[in-house]
């Protein structure tokens, strides 16, 4: 399983880098060579896309130890350099496969023989380059195939032409011949050798590194968003407990202080029966209360007597009462008994001493 994921990136890295500089060949058009490889390591050169009106006749070279004999001209070199070469290949250097597959496998032909490379080939999946005619439908809903494959020592000649040639990129083709007709040709492989603007890149090895990076720093992320989550998770039940107890003694507090308010005040404030008992020990038999208000420590009455000033006199002989004062004029109707008084006091806690 883990061999066939290998396979697959390695096919996926080899498709978006074939993407990528197929873009960059559309933004900076480059000149087309095909060299067709002879017998003895002979090749033909000519230009299939020449661009700006250059025109040149075809030149024939042998490879002899990586060297081209007899050299190219000057404006053959210009050709060549930053061009796009194609090999097209002899067919004695590959071996061939006949294999069909199901008709719903039609979309993924290369993933599923680049899996089992090995298997139809003597070479391993990292050593093999391959290409595939194009299906054709045999019955029981079937398609079949034919796979021609080469190792990578066998095409390494051809990449360090190209780049001694200067060429941008390679590709190899192969025609196979069927009934005495060539076919169109097929893509064995096809390798950059610069980028467009003519600098050498590795475009596959550059996609690792970059997706590499990539799965780098989302796992780092990961990490560090794990991290820093539990951090303020801690942080965040530290700060609740400490809540917790700040609630709670804060209600304990409120708890106390209540409950010494309501001694201070119980000790404090005058008890209303005390003070209706005391007005009652104070006023003669002769007074009579009509109105009596008390408000904290004041108290305010209202009534008749026969001798409105003589009360002033006995409140404030009284521990319980002080500062008497009349807080209106004394009246006298015809129809009262006596004098209306308007009289008000400060009211001192005072209990009397025990019994």
């Amino acid at each position: 399983m883990l061999a066939e994921l290998k396979v697959l990136f390695a096919a996926w890295i080899a498709a978006v880098a074939t993407m990528v500089d197929s873009i960059a060949s559309r933004i900076v058009p480059q000149r087309r060579i095909l060299l067709v490889e002879g017998d003895a390591n002979s090749f033909t050169a000519r230009v299939t896309s020449a661009g700006k009106g250059i025109d040149l006749p075809e030149a024939s070279f042998r490879l002899l130890q990586g060297r081209v004999e007899p050299p190219l001209s000057e404006a053959w070199h210009t050709a060549l350099r930053g061009s796009r070469i194609s090999i097209l290949m002899r067919n004695d250097h590959f071996l061939f496969r006949a294999v069909d597959f199901p008709k719903a496998a039609v979309d993924f032909l290369d993933g599923m023989i680049r899996a089992q490379i090995d298997r139809l080939t003597p070479w391993p999946a990292g050593e093999a380059v391959f290409g595939i005619t194009p299906p054709e439908q045999i019955a029981n809903e079937r398609i079949a195939l034919t796979v021609a494959s080469t190792s990578k020592q066998e095409i390494q000649p051809l990449l360090s032409l190209a780049a001694g040639l200067g060429a941008a990129s390679v590709a190899g083709l192969l025609e196979i011949r069927e009934g005495g007709d060539a076919s169109e040709p097929i893509s064995i492989f096809e390798q950059p050798l610069t980028n467009a603007t003519g600098v050498a890149m590795d475009l596959p090895r550059l996609l690792r590194r970059v997706l590499f990076g990539t799965l780098l720093a989302a796992a780092s992320s990961l990490a560090v968003g794990a991290y820093v989550g539990s951090a303020l998770d801690s942080r965040q039940q530290e700060l609740q407990h400490a809540i917790a107890q700040r609630r709670a003694a804060l209600r304990a507090n409120q708890g106390g202080s209540a409950e010494m308010l309501l001694a201070k005040r119980k000790q404090t404030s005058p008890s209303s029966v005390m003070v209706l008992e005391a007005i009652s020990r104070v006023l003669p038999d002769s007074t009579y209360v009509t109105e009596l208000r008390v408000e904290g420590d004041k108290l305010q009455m209202i009534g008749l007597t026969r001798d409105a000033p003589s009360l002033i006199k006995l409140m404030e002989q009284s521990p319980q009462f002080t500062r008497a004062t009349f807080f209106a004029p004394t009246t006298r109707d015809q129809n009262d008994p006596g004098e209306r008084f308007h009289i008000e006091a400060r009211i001192t806690p005072y209990f009397g001493s025990p019994s």
